[in-house]
């Protein structure tokens, strides 16, 4: 019992050829080729939106702060 062999490969291959057809298993792997590139095209902007989705954080406390700062001020100013 060792690993598969070239052989045995061809004869999966065979059988596969004359269970799908030529046609069928061409459409199978454009399906599989497809699946990947669409796969790895959603890492990269699932990637991509969490870098977006930290800057707008860090801006949203920027604003915020800056916002408390001045509402502050003002209230100061009013009870001066």
């Amino acid at each position: 019992m060792g690993s598969i062999g070239a052989p045995e490969l061809i004869v999966i291959a065979l059988i596969a050829l004359l269970l799908f057809g030529a046609g069928r298993i061409a459409d199978i792997g454009k399906g599989l080729g497809q699946g990947i590139k669409n796969f790895k095209q959603g890492l990269k902007e699932a990637g991509t939106d969490d870098e977006e989705d930290a800057k707008e954080v860090k801006v949203e406390k920027t604003v915020t702060t800056k916002t408390a700062k001045k509402e502050t001020k003002e209230a100061a100013a009013e009870e001066a």
